[in-house]
């Protein structure tokens, strides 16, 4: 399964969540431009779903491409490819996409600039 998502991949991530103390235990919470960042990668991969949630080991290759002139430049700023990919992964968790994202036993990501920018999606089933 692969696809893209044209848009401006969020430069906001899941690890953004913030923390307040009620009756004195720590409770976290998403302020909001982290659940618009939430809500937008689920708009954009809600078309992509499978039927059903895809089964046993998964490798997910992810292409984070951001705005630039130069085609394939990496990117060595932030933000950090391990948050970008929870976020995604939470929202495909969500969608539908499998059961559990501890299936993703495999994980290839890159992020760099192009002046189409998006997300590219690979999902393999590993044997």
């Amino acid at each position: 399964m692969r696809f893209f998502l044209p848009m401006i991949p969020p430069k906001t991530t899941a690890q953004m969540h913030k923390v307040t103390v009620r009756n004195g235990k720590p409770v976290f919470y998403d302020p909001p431009a982290v659940k618009e960042m939430k809500a937008k990668l689920q708009a954009a991969l809600h078309p992509h779903r499978p039927a059903e949630p895809l089964k046993g080991p998964l490798r997910l290759c992810v292409k984070w491409v951001w705005p630039g002139d130069q085609i394939g430049k990496y990117k060595t700023t932030k933000p950090d490819t391990d948050n970008l990919q929870k976020a995604l992964k939470d929202a495909m968790t969500k969608g539908g996409f499998w059961d559990d994202d501890a299936q993703v036993a495999s994980e290839i990501c890159e992020k760099f600039t192009d002046p189409q920018p998006g997300i590219f999606v690979l999902i393999e089933v590993l044997s």
